[in-house]
Protein backbone atom coordinates (compact mmCIF):
# COMPACT_ATOMS: atom_id res chain seq x y z
CA UNK A 1 0.00 0.00 0.00
CA UNK A 2 3.03 2.21 0.56
CA UNK A 3 4.52 1.39 -2.02
CA UNK A 4 1.65 2.52 -4.30
CA UNK A 5 1.45 5.66 -2.81
CA UNK A 6 5.31 6.44 -3.15
CA UNK A 7 4.96 5.82 -6.67
CA UNK A 8 1.74 7.73 -7.37
CA UNK A 9 3.36 10.41 -5.62
CA UNK A 10 6.77 10.10 -7.36
CA UNK A 11 4.58 10.13 -11.03
CA UNK A 12 3.03 13.44 -10.09
CA UNK A 13 6.15 14.98 -9.22
CA UNK A 14 8.09 14.18 -11.99
CA UNK A 15 5.45 16.28 -14.34
CA UNK A 16 6.78 19.66 -12.75
CA UNK A 17 10.35 19.56 -14.93
CA UNK A 18 7.81 18.56 -17.88
CA UNK A 19 5.12 21.40 -17.38
CA UNK A 20 8.39 23.65 -17.78
CA UNK A 21 9.25 21.78 -21.20
CA UNK A 22 8.46 25.41 -23.08
CA UNK A 23 11.52 27.56 -20.70
CA UNK A 24 13.92 24.46 -21.45
CA UNK A 25 16.07 23.33 -24.73
CA UNK A 26 14.18 20.37 -26.24
CA UNK A 27 16.91 17.72 -25.82
CA UNK A 28 16.14 18.21 -22.04
CA UNK A 29 12.64 17.13 -21.76
CA UNK A 30 13.43 13.76 -23.20
CA UNK A 31 15.19 12.76 -20.11
CA UNK A 32 12.40 12.57 -17.56
CA UNK A 33 10.33 10.58 -19.68
CA UNK A 34 13.06 7.59 -20.53
CA UNK A 35 13.37 7.62 -16.52
CA UNK A 36 9.70 7.49 -16.06
CA UNK A 37 8.28 4.90 -18.83
CA UNK A 38 4.46 5.21 -18.62
CA UNK A 39 4.64 8.87 -18.24
CA UNK A 40 4.35 9.60 -21.98
CA UNK A 41 0.54 11.27 -22.24
CA UNK A 42 0.64 13.04 -18.79
CA UNK A 43 -2.95 14.43 -19.50
CA UNK A 44 -4.56 10.63 -20.25
CA UNK A 45 -2.06 9.12 -17.69
CA UNK A 46 -4.34 10.72 -14.84
CA UNK A 47 -7.38 9.78 -15.98
CA UNK A 48 -6.44 5.95 -16.17
CA UNK A 49 -5.26 6.35 -12.55
CA UNK A 50 -8.72 7.29 -12.00
CA UNK A 51 -10.59 4.96 -13.53
CA UNK A 52 -8.49 1.85 -12.37
CA UNK A 53 -10.64 1.15 -9.05
CA UNK A 54 -13.64 0.00 -11.61
CA UNK A 55 -12.15 -2.96 -12.35
CA UNK A 56 -11.20 -3.48 -9.05
CA UNK A 57 -7.48 -3.78 -10.66
CA UNK A 58 -4.62 -5.73 -8.68
CA UNK A 59 -2.45 -3.00 -6.97
CA UNK A 60 0.99 -2.55 -8.80
CA UNK A 61 3.41 -5.20 -8.55
CA UNK A 62 6.83 -5.47 -9.33
CA UNK A 63 8.27 -5.66 -12.58
CA UNK A 64 8.15 -9.66 -12.69
CA UNK A 65 4.51 -9.88 -12.44
CA UNK A 66 3.71 -7.73 -15.41
CA UNK A 67 3.10 -10.26 -18.26
CA UNK A 68 -0.19 -11.40 -15.63
CA UNK A 69 -1.27 -7.90 -15.10
CA UNK A 70 -2.34 -8.41 -19.14
CA UNK A 71 -4.70 -11.13 -18.58
CA UNK A 72 -7.87 -9.66 -17.35
CA UNK A 73 -9.33 -9.79 -14.04
CA UNK A 74 -10.69 -12.74 -12.00
CA UNK A 75 -13.74 -10.52 -11.02
CA UNK A 76 -14.60 -9.68 -14.21
CA UNK A 77 -17.96 -11.30 -16.23
CA UNK A 78 -17.31 -14.65 -17.31
CA UNK A 79 -17.37 -13.84 -20.95
CA UNK A 80 -14.03 -11.47 -20.20
CA UNK A 81 -12.23 -13.45 -17.90
CA UNK A 82 -9.47 -15.29 -17.99
CA UNK A 83 -9.15 -18.81 -19.36
CA UNK A 84 -8.97 -22.42 -17.11
CA UNK A 85 -8.50 -25.81 -18.31
CA UNK A 86 -9.30 -28.33 -15.67
CA UNK A 87 -8.23 -32.27 -16.35
CA UNK A 88 -10.26 -34.59 -14.00
CA UNK A 89 -13.01 -31.67 -13.73
CA UNK A 90 -15.98 -34.00 -13.34
CA UNK A 91 -15.79 -34.70 -10.24
CA UNK A 92 -14.15 -34.24 -6.40
CA UNK A 93 -11.04 -31.81 -6.23
CA UNK A 94 -11.44 -30.73 -10.00
CA UNK A 95 -15.18 -30.09 -9.35
CA UNK A 96 -14.67 -28.08 -6.75
CA UNK A 97 -12.08 -26.26 -8.84
CA UNK A 98 -14.12 -25.67 -11.84
CA UNK A 99 -17.04 -24.25 -9.02
CA UNK A 100 -14.29 -21.99 -8.03
CA UNK A 101 -12.65 -20.22 -10.83
CA UNK A 102 -16.35 -20.36 -12.37
CA UNK A 103 -17.47 -18.04 -9.55
CA UNK A 104 -14.56 -15.96 -9.55
CA UNK A 105 -15.29 -14.76 -13.14
CA UNK A 106 -13.01 -17.15 -15.46
CA UNK A 107 -14.62 -19.09 -18.40
CA UNK A 108 -13.92 -23.11 -17.60
CA UNK A 109 -13.02 -25.98 -19.76
CA UNK A 110 -13.26 -29.42 -17.90
CA UNK A 111 -11.78 -32.78 -19.04
CA UNK A 112 -13.90 -35.76 -18.21
CA UNK A 113 -12.70 -39.43 -19.02
CA UNK A 114 -15.45 -41.79 -18.31
CA UNK A 115 -18.40 -39.61 -16.25
CA UNK A 116 -20.04 -38.06 -18.71
CA UNK A 117 -23.39 -37.79 -16.71
CA UNK A 118 -21.42 -35.83 -14.11
CA UNK A 119 -19.98 -33.86 -16.81
CA UNK A 120 -23.80 -32.88 -17.68
CA UNK A 121 -24.64 -31.80 -14.24
CA UNK A 122 -21.71 -29.80 -13.92
CA UNK A 123 -22.73 -28.01 -17.26
CA UNK A 124 -25.96 -27.91 -16.57
CA UNK A 125 -24.86 -26.36 -12.36
CA UNK A 126 -22.56 -23.79 -14.02
CA UNK A 127 -24.20 -22.23 -17.48
CA UNK A 128 -21.04 -21.58 -19.79
CA UNK A 129 -18.60 -24.21 -18.77
CA UNK A 130 -17.51 -26.56 -21.27
CA UNK A 131 -17.29 -30.12 -19.97
CA UNK A 132 -15.13 -32.31 -23.19
CA UNK A 133 -13.99 -35.91 -22.76
CA UNK A 134 -10.72 -36.88 -22.84
CA UNK A 135 -8.14 -39.70 -22.12
CA UNK A 136 -4.95 -37.49 -20.43
CA UNK A 137 -3.07 -40.88 -21.03
CA UNK A 138 -3.34 -40.47 -25.42
CA UNK A 139 -1.32 -37.85 -27.15
CA UNK A 140 -3.56 -38.00 -29.44
CA UNK A 141 -6.90 -37.56 -27.42
CA UNK A 142 -5.10 -34.69 -25.98
CA UNK A 143 -4.42 -33.20 -28.81
CA UNK A 144 -7.81 -33.20 -30.02
CA UNK A 145 -8.95 -31.79 -26.90
CA UNK A 146 -6.92 -29.35 -26.53
CA UNK A 147 -8.72 -27.90 -30.45
CA UNK A 148 -11.64 -28.16 -29.27
CA UNK A 149 -11.12 -26.73 -25.64
CA UNK A 150 -9.29 -23.85 -27.87
CA UNK A 151 -11.95 -22.95 -30.17
CA UNK A 152 -14.54 -22.87 -27.37
CA UNK A 153 -12.30 -20.47 -25.23
CA UNK A 154 -10.22 -18.79 -27.49
CA UNK A 155 -7.39 -19.68 -25.07
CA UNK A 156 -5.88 -21.07 -22.45
CA UNK A 157 -4.22 -18.58 -19.53
CA UNK A 158 -4.89 -21.35 -16.49
CA UNK A 159 -3.97 -25.38 -16.92
CA UNK A 160 -4.89 -27.36 -13.29
CA UNK A 161 -3.84 -31.28 -14.55
CA UNK A 162 -5.66 -32.42 -11.67
CA UNK A 163 -6.39 -35.83 -13.67
CA UNK A 164 -5.59 -39.35 -12.02
CA UNK A 165 -6.04 -42.27 -10.56
CA UNK A 166 -5.12 -43.92 -7.24
CA UNK A 167 -5.29 -48.02 -6.69
CA UNK A 168 -3.95 -49.75 -3.10
CA UNK A 169 -1.62 -52.84 -3.60
CA UNK A 170 0.60 -55.18 -2.83
CA UNK A 171 4.38 -53.77 -4.34
CA UNK A 172 4.94 -57.38 -5.46
CA UNK A 173 1.39 -57.64 -6.87
CA UNK A 174 1.56 -54.96 -9.07
CA UNK A 175 1.09 -55.77 -12.64
CA UNK A 176 3.54 -54.52 -15.44
CA UNK A 177 -0.03 -53.22 -16.87
CA UNK A 178 -1.08 -51.43 -13.85
CA UNK A 179 2.27 -49.59 -13.15
CA UNK A 180 2.34 -48.20 -16.85
CA UNK A 181 -1.50 -46.99 -16.59
CA UNK A 182 -0.61 -45.18 -13.38
CA UNK A 183 2.45 -43.43 -14.77
CA UNK A 184 0.41 -42.69 -17.95
CA UNK A 185 -2.50 -41.15 -16.14
CA UNK A 186 -0.80 -39.09 -13.24
CA UNK A 187 2.48 -38.23 -15.01
CA UNK A 188 2.31 -38.73 -18.81
CA UNK A 189 -1.19 -37.17 -18.33
CA UNK A 190 0.48 -33.50 -16.91
CA UNK A 191 3.18 -33.70 -19.86
CA UNK A 192 0.72 -33.68 -22.94
CA UNK A 193 -1.14 -30.83 -21.51
CA UNK A 194 1.76 -28.85 -20.28
CA UNK A 195 3.22 -29.10 -23.79
CA UNK A 196 -0.16 -28.10 -25.46
CA UNK A 197 -0.55 -25.46 -23.28
CA UNK A 198 2.60 -23.58 -23.02
CA UNK A 199 3.10 -22.46 -26.94
CA UNK A 200 0.11 -20.07 -26.11
CA UNK A 201 1.46 -19.04 -22.65
CA UNK A 202 5.18 -18.06 -24.07
CA UNK A 203 3.84 -16.13 -27.05
CA UNK A 204 1.55 -13.71 -24.69
CA UNK A 205 4.82 -13.99 -21.86
CA UNK A 206 2.00 -15.11 -19.15
CA UNK A 207 0.36 -18.37 -17.86
CA UNK A 208 -0.47 -20.35 -14.26
CA UNK A 209 0.24 -24.25 -14.70
CA UNK A 210 -1.03 -26.09 -11.25
CA UNK A 211 -0.26 -29.61 -11.02
CA UNK A 212 -2.42 -31.57 -7.91
CA UNK A 213 -0.19 -34.25 -6.68
CA UNK A 214 -0.45 -35.67 -3.51
CA UNK A 215 0.93 -36.10 0.10
CA UNK A 216 2.41 -39.54 -0.92
CA UNK A 217 4.31 -38.51 -3.42
CA UNK A 218 6.52 -36.45 -0.75
CA UNK A 219 6.56 -39.24 1.58
CA UNK A 220 5.51 -42.33 -0.28
CA UNK A 221 2.74 -44.21 0.79
CA UNK A 222 2.64 -48.03 2.03
CA UNK A 223 0.38 -50.08 -0.37
CA UNK A 224 0.42 -47.38 -3.00
CA UNK A 225 4.28 -47.60 -4.48
CA UNK A 226 3.23 -46.60 -8.09
CA UNK A 227 0.91 -44.25 -6.96
CA UNK A 228 3.43 -42.43 -4.86
CA UNK A 229 6.49 -42.65 -7.58
CA UNK A 230 3.72 -40.94 -10.32
CA UNK A 231 2.37 -38.61 -7.89
CA UNK A 232 6.52 -37.75 -6.86
CA UNK A 233 7.63 -37.55 -10.79
CA UNK A 234 4.51 -34.69 -10.81
CA UNK A 235 6.53 -32.95 -8.10
CA UNK A 236 10.26 -32.80 -9.89
CA UNK A 237 7.84 -32.20 -12.92
CA UNK A 238 6.71 -28.67 -11.36
CA UNK A 239 9.68 -27.91 -10.25
CA UNK A 240 12.14 -28.08 -13.22
CA UNK A 241 9.31 -26.57 -15.57
CA UNK A 242 9.02 -23.71 -13.48
CA UNK A 243 12.71 -22.96 -13.82
CA UNK A 244 12.47 -23.26 -17.41
CA UNK A 245 9.67 -21.29 -17.88
CA UNK A 246 10.01 -18.63 -15.28
CA UNK A 247 11.88 -16.13 -17.68
CA UNK A 248 8.17 -16.45 -20.36
CA UNK A 249 6.10 -15.15 -17.03
CA UNK A 250 4.75 -18.09 -16.37
CA UNK A 251 4.72 -20.23 -12.96
CA UNK A 252 4.27 -23.67 -12.46
CA UNK A 253 3.05 -24.81 -8.74
CA UNK A 254 1.84 -27.92 -7.12
CA UNK A 255 -0.65 -28.69 -4.93
CA UNK A 256 0.11 -31.57 -2.83
CA UNK A 257 -3.19 -32.74 -0.88
CA UNK A 258 -3.71 -35.04 2.30
CA UNK A 259 -6.83 -37.03 3.01
CA UNK A 260 -9.06 -35.25 1.57
CA UNK A 261 -12.63 -36.29 1.48
CA UNK A 262 -13.94 -36.91 -1.55
CA UNK A 263 -15.52 -40.28 -4.19
CA UNK A 264 -12.04 -41.53 -4.42
CA UNK A 265 -12.49 -42.59 -0.73
CA UNK A 266 -15.94 -44.19 -1.32
CA UNK A 267 -13.91 -47.93 -0.28
CA UNK A 268 -13.30 -46.33 3.19
CA UNK A 269 -15.43 -47.05 6.00
CA UNK A 270 -17.00 -44.61 8.23
CA UNK A 271 -14.04 -45.80 10.79
CA UNK A 272 -11.54 -46.12 8.58
CA UNK A 273 -12.10 -42.45 8.08
CA UNK A 274 -12.83 -41.62 12.02
CA UNK A 275 -9.24 -43.43 12.26
CA UNK A 276 -7.58 -40.88 9.56
CA UNK A 277 -9.25 -38.28 10.92
CA UNK A 278 -7.90 -38.65 14.60
CA UNK A 279 -4.41 -39.27 12.95
CA UNK A 280 -4.64 -35.62 11.29
CA UNK A 281 -3.48 -32.69 14.00
CA UNK A 282 -6.55 -30.88 13.01
CA UNK A 283 -8.21 -33.69 13.92
CA UNK A 284 -10.70 -34.01 10.27
CA UNK A 285 -10.52 -34.56 6.86
CA UNK A 286 -9.77 -32.02 4.35
CA UNK A 287 -12.87 -30.91 1.87
CA UNK A 288 -12.24 -30.52 -1.84
CA UNK A 289 -13.06 -26.90 -1.87
CA UNK A 290 -10.33 -26.22 0.72
CA UNK A 291 -7.88 -27.61 -2.07
CA UNK A 292 -9.69 -25.57 -5.07
CA UNK A 293 -9.57 -22.21 -3.23
CA UNK A 294 -5.80 -22.15 -2.85
CA UNK A 295 -5.52 -23.35 -7.05
CA UNK A 296 -7.65 -20.18 -7.30
CA UNK A 297 -5.24 -18.35 -5.22
CA UNK A 298 -2.46 -19.79 -7.35
CA UNK A 299 -3.62 -18.85 -10.68
CA UNK A 300 -4.14 -15.10 -9.33
CA UNK A 301 -1.89 -12.13 -9.91
CA UNK A 302 -1.38 -12.06 -6.40
CA UNK A 303 0.54 -15.22 -6.45
CA UNK A 304 2.71 -13.70 -9.33
CA UNK A 305 6.08 -14.26 -7.39
CA UNK A 306 5.73 -17.30 -6.29
CA UNK A 307 6.73 -20.75 -8.93
CA UNK A 308 8.61 -23.91 -8.23
CA UNK A 309 6.12 -24.80 -4.74
CA UNK A 310 4.49 -27.82 -3.24
CA UNK A 311 1.73 -26.70 -1.02
CA UNK A 312 0.72 -29.49 1.15
CA UNK A 313 -2.99 -29.02 1.99
CA UNK A 314 -3.11 -32.18 4.49
CA UNK A 315 -4.36 -30.78 8.15
CA UNK A 316 -0.49 -30.99 9.37
CA UNK A 317 -0.18 -34.86 8.43
CA UNK A 318 2.88 -34.23 7.05
CA UNK A 319 5.04 -31.34 7.56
Amino acid sequence: MYEDEFELTFDLQSEEPAAQEPVVPQPAPAKPAAAVPPIADEPTRVMVLEKQPEPKAEPARPAALRPAQKLPQPERPAQGGRCVLISGGDRGIGAAAARRFYHAGYRVAVLYHSNADAAAALEKELPGVVAVQCDVASRPSCELTFRTVEQALGRVDVLVSNAGIAQQKLFTDITPAEWQRMLDVNLSGAFHLCQLVLPGMIRRKAGRILTVSSMWGQTGGSCEVHYSAAKAGLIGLTKALAKEEGPSGITVNCVAPGVIDTDMMAAFTAEDKAALAEETPVGRLGSADEVARLLVFLASEDAGYITGQVFGVNGGLVI
